[in-house]
């Protein structure tokens, strides 16, 4: 429910704070004095995009802030948990609209996105505006409003995932089938496969055949490499740096007697031994694998010259090759196995189809039963709404050759719905499209309004002068109508009408001045005192007689 609605420097609302309660609270004041400025508040803090054209003349931004107590919305809990932006039992929204045209907006003091706030306020308020009926014209309109008097939610929810199970097939089977005759591919795909396949190509089998290669090329500079450093460090000839190691050890021991410390040197000079020993024996063993061997080079160099010319060829690098290997076989045996799969889809297809019309099938009965339900609601309501005789029907008219093996499959369902209405009675019904009066066309879209209203889990309905277009005794049915949903759930009505105005349980009035030479608006709730002078004014106009007075306090008298 919401508790409060503040607006700061909002077209031309310096500053008001509303609080508000359950029940119906209803909204009046002259044309053109900004009543609906407070509907517009809550629509920006429902996530509409940003208009900069809203920011009232000299003022840098404007601030909107709500607040709802969750007592009564627990679709609203659930979001901000899993959003991870709840905070107790009330939610607070705030935005700023820039007059530059940015926005910036928060729930619960984090800073959130447009998407977030309007995924929020659908789970806190329903605003209902005042051409609103003009929406009702589309069947697009009409059939999403038969499924939500219906809550088919969980049937649509079925269909669509049917068609789009059945669509993924139908197109898997026209990618296939536009490959044609594979037949080619596969000649092409399996002598790529054969080039491939006659290579070692795996990276480390790579590197392995490049470090064999260097080593060949440079076999003759090894060697002699090897041959030189052998004879130095361990030769038979010369002053080897072995031999010279043992002599220098020697002649350290005959004076360890006279200095201790040329034994620590002697342990060092011991384990440089160990260690140029074995270096020695790697050497050696170096020197034994290499080899001047022209015919093992000139094939090492042919397979890195076909690897390289692999590489270019599919335009990868060597160590890519493998890879590319494996995509080309994984498309060979996809081809191969494509006419099988194509006999498998076809089986597939007929069964998605079967699953979507049952689901379809289930779909048509939920709104059958919502559409029987909801033009008998609409046609007592449209009786009530001065229109004696005048009938509301729901066709459902099929889709052409929906749920058929060729057809594609419709997410909405097998049928679609039309709105037919008899004005009065005797005449046939026709769409309401066709509706001429603006009148009657008000009249009984408020009807079918009234009919859908309670079925969702939304604490908070809010009207938009959605009376337009009406006065007199349907006025105060009207007014009876709105106050009665104020008993079941919170409401708020921005009206024109002294005959819904009476009917709220709060009644808050909006007027408009001139202050340091700009116009601006103000918002006050009012008194019993108040709302008679209220009332009367919307009865009498500028001129408030006695008799306007009497009646005000007649309609308050009678809303009970």
């Amino acid at each position: 429910m919401l508790t409060r609605l503040a607006i700061r420097d909002f077209a031309v609302v310096a500053s008001a704070e509303l609080e508000f309660g359950p029940g119906l609270t209803v909204i009046s004041g002259e044309t053109g004095a900004g009543k609906s400025l407070l509907v517009d508040a809550l629509t920006f803090l429902s996530g509409l995009r940003a208009d900069s054209g809203v920011v009232r003349h000299g003022a840098e931004r404007a601030e909107l802030a709500a607040a709802f107590d969750l007592a009564d919305a627990p679709a609203a809990r659930a979001w901000l948990q899993e959003a991870e932006f709840d905070d107790g039992d009330d939610c607070q929204l705030r935005r700023t609209l820039r007059a530059d045209g940015g926005s910036r907006a928060w729930i619960n003091g984090r800073p959130a996105t447009l998407a977030q706030l309007g995924a929020l306020a659908e789970c806190l308020v329903e605003i209902h505006g005042q051409n609103e009926h003009q929406a009702l014209l589309s069947r697009a309109s009409q059939l999403a409003l038969l499924d939500a008097y219906g809550r088919t939610e969980a049937e649509a929810a079925a269909v669509r995932d049917a068609a789009q199970a059945w669509s993924a097939l139908l197109r898997e089977r026209d990618t296939l089938s536009r490959t044609g005759d594979p037949g080619e591919r596969i000649g092409w795909l399996e002598h790529q496969l054969g080039e491939l396949q006659r290579e070692s190509l795996e990276p480390e089998s790579i590197a392995e055949l490049a470090i064999a290669h260097r080593r060949h090329a440079h076999s003759a500079a090894l060697i002699a490499a090897c041959d030189s450093a052998f004879a130095r460090l361990g030769g038979d000839e010369g002053p080897a740096l072995g031999r010279q190691l043992q002599q220098v050890r020697g002649e350290l021991a005959r004076q360890l007697e006279h200095e201790p410390r040329l034994g620590e040197v002697d342990t060092m000079l011991d384990s440089a031994a160990i260690q140029l020993d074995e270096a020695l024996a790697l050497l050696e063993q170096v020197r034994a694998d290499l080899d001047l061997d022209p015919a093992a080079f000139d094939e090492l160099d042919r397979r890195l010259a076909r690897l390289h010319d692999l590489s270019r060829k599919h335009r990868v690098a060597p160590e890519g090759l493998a890879a590319q290997r494996d995509l080309l076989n994984a498309e060979l045996e996809a081809l191969r196995g494509a006419g099988e799969r194509l006999r498998v889809l076809d089986a597939e297809i007929t069964a998605a189809a079967a699953h979507w019309r049952r689901a379809a099938q289930a779909l048509t009965r939920v709104r059958a039963s919502a559409a029987k339900a909801m033009a008998q609601a609409t046609t007592a309501l449209i009786a009530e709404l001065g229109m004696g005789g005048g009938r509301f029907e729901v066709a459902l008219e099929p889709v052409a050759d929906a749920g058929n093996d060729a057809a594609r499959p419709d997410p909405q369902g097998a049928e679609r719905a039309e709105f037919l209405v008899a004005a009065n009675a005797g005449q046939p019904p026709r769409p309401l499209r066709k509706v001429a009066s603006g009148g009657e066309l008000s009249r009984i879209s408020l009807a079918i309004e009234v009919a859908a209203l309670g079925l969702d889990a939304v604490p908070t309905m809010v009207f938009d002068e959605v009376d337009s277009g009406i006065g007199g005794a349907v006025a105060q049915i009207v007014g009876q109508k709105l106050r009665a949903l104020g008993a079941t759930r919170q409401a708020l009505c921005v009206t024109h009408l002294p005959q819904v105005a009476a009917q709220g349980h709060v009644h808050y009035a909006v007027s408009k001045a001139e202050r340091s030479g700009m116009t601006q608006s103000a918002v006050q709730v009012l008194d019993q005192k108040q709302r008679e002078e209220e009332l009367a004014r919307m009865l009498g106009g500028v001129e408030v007689g006695k008799e306007a007075r009497a009646a005000a306090r007649r309609l308050l008298r009678d809303a009970v």
